[in-house]
């Protein structure tokens, strides 16, 4: 059955001119097979004229069999003064046989004039030109109308000139494009309206987020007539980057009601938009819409209360249609909610009625307030509800521990001593590190381990330092965030002090202890 609107995914190209995005031939291919067995309808694979490793991708992914989505490559029309036969950029865009070739060309008078400095016949000779040319050649042809909202506003009939121009050469779309990301919607729905009214092709809309309105621009030029979005995932793209496909295909799917993808991928939109993060080595953002894991976090007491009641109370939709989940967060903004809904979901059987609860609740606030956050420590905060339910003994208590750093003319040494009670036995252990947190965090696991041998699989993944209070100079309290992992799961725990070694010695105590918890 044939989509209502079609995804058009520019990540490998236009993406990747998104600063710090970089993709290897290899990143590239795996992010097409993903994107493919997604059901996006198109992937943008990137422009052959333009560098080698483009030019290798479409050689190895020419070898490839794409179930859903159909391979395009990118250029632009012929140059002026030279028949298109001759031209190498058009040339390598046939030699990069893909079944869609999109070119983009210009709209405005402004750059016919003073960046092309052609005539405007020439430029519209240009645009039919390459078209003609390229759906002679076998091929599916999407033109892109660069800049063709500030073109429009500036010279209405040249516009329209050059997308007539190319739907006589046989353009299968007219993609209206805002490149410099500056329109607002009424004025791109206004413009689509008109390009639907003059044209009798299909019509696609390319948008940037210049000004943060890039999906908002896209939805309303599908409400005016366009039928094909171009985007990125996660929104790369230069500058601030492009229309975001996370968000696109989800508005398209439970907003307008209107068919995109397939149904069943809606599920795996989280899972797409963090395999592309990684392949492009960059930390997930947490407060994407959708997709981010603060997209259906609750932090207020009375939001949680109601969620707790009713989830579309505070929730759009159900998280779970988009890959994502609700997460209640603790602070000293907590209500009873808060703290009953988190231990539920981390497997302790608290209710509203349990004895201990407000002690948890007052505990929380009083911790948060000396400088704890256990936002981002769901292993620290287990463990304070763990010990006020049970009133058991910790697994393990840190005695003593002894930092020092040894200079000579060579190198600089640090070197960490623990002192361990696990029951009735202690362990005491010496370790040497890059630094005090490092020496210390060795000698703790040299300790632990002989007691939870289980905990050799354990390390630590992330370390963060936040001063609370500069006012007070090199005397400020300190906070630690540390992030551990056993291979299955990940978790974070905290510690404050004035001394940033102690600070950080909580919080590693508490990401072993957590470590030996069942959930």
């Amino acid at each position: 059955m044939k989509p209502q609107v079609e995804i058009y995914d520019t990540t490998l190209r236009d993406g990747s001119q998104g600063e710090g995005i970089n993709f290897s031939v290899a990143d590239k291919l795996r992010i097409a097979e993903k994107l493919d067995a997604f059901g996006v309808h198109y992937i943008e694979g990137g422009w052959p004229g333009s560098n080698p490793r483009d030019i290798e991708f479409f050689t190895q992914a020419r070898r490839k069999k794409f179930k859903n989505a159909r391979l395009a490559a990118f250029g632009s029309t012929r140059r002026k003064g030279i028949p298109v036969e001759q031209d190498d950029q058009v040339r390598l865009l046939i030699e990069a046989e893909t079944p869609v070739v999109t070119i983009y060309g210009k709209t405005s008078m402004l750059h016919v004039t003073e960046v092309l400095r052609c005539t405007p016949d020439e430029n519209l000779g240009m645009i039919g030109d390459t078209v003609r040319y390229l759906k002679d050649n076998g091929k599916f042809v999407v033109y892109d109308a660069e800049h063709c909202f500030d073109g429009y506003k500036l010279n209405p009939e040249y516009a329209i000139a050059t997308w007539q121009a190319a739907e006589k050469a046989g353009a299968d779309f007219v993609v209206l494009c805002d490149t410099n990301g500056g329109c607002l919607p009424e004025d791109v729905a206004a413009i689509t309206r008109v390009a639907a009214a003059k044209l009798n092709c299909r019509i696609g809309i390319h948008t940037h987020d210049d000004i943060g309105l890039g999906v908002a621009n896209a939805l309303a030029a599908l409400g005016a007539g366009a039928v094909h979005v171009q985007g990125t995932v996660n929104g790369y793209g230069e500058r601030t980057g492009n229309c975001n496909l996370i968000s696109v295909i989800p508005c398209v799917a439970l907003k307008l009601k209107k068919s995109g993808v397939p149904e069943k991928s809606l599920r795996k939109l989280k899972e797409l938009s963090q395999f592309v993060d990684e392949m492009a080595n960059v930390r997930h953002n947490p407060r994407l819409p959708w997709v981010g894991s603060a997209a259906f976090s609750h932090k207020g007491g009375t939001h949680v209360n109601a969620v707790q009641k009713l989830a579309s109370s505070y929730e759009h939709i159900d998280p779970a249609l988009v890959g994502n989940s609700r997460t209640v967060l603790i602070s000293d903004l907590a209500g009873r909610s808060n703290i009953v809904m988190k231990a539920q979901e981390m497997g302790f059987k608290l209710s509203n009625d349990t004895p201990e609860l407000k002690t948890i609740l007052n505990r929380v606030k009083e911790l948060e307030n000396a400088g704890y956050e256990y936002e981002a420590a769901e292993g620290s905060f287990a463990l304070l509800i763990g010990k006020t339910l049970k009133h058991r003994e910790p697994p393990f208590t840190v005695e003593t521990y002894h930092v020092s750093m040894r200079h000579d003319s060579k190198e600089s040494i640090c070197e960490a001593t623990v002192r361990v009670r696990v029951g009735k036995k202690f362990h005491h252990e010496v370790a040497e590190g890059d630094g005090p947190v490092n020496a210390l965090d060795g000698a703790l696991r040299a300790a632990l381990t002989k007691s939870f041998p289980r905990l050799k699989k354990v390390t630590l993944t992330d370390y963060k330092v936040r001063i609370l209070d500069s006012a007070t100079g090199t005397a400020a309290k300190t906070r630690v965030l540390i992030q551990t992992s056993d291979g299955k799961r990940e978790w974070g725990t905290v510690g404050v002090n004035e001394n940033i070694i102690d600070a950080s010695l909580q919080a590693l105590a508490d990401s072993m202890e957590y470590a030996l918890l069942r959930k």
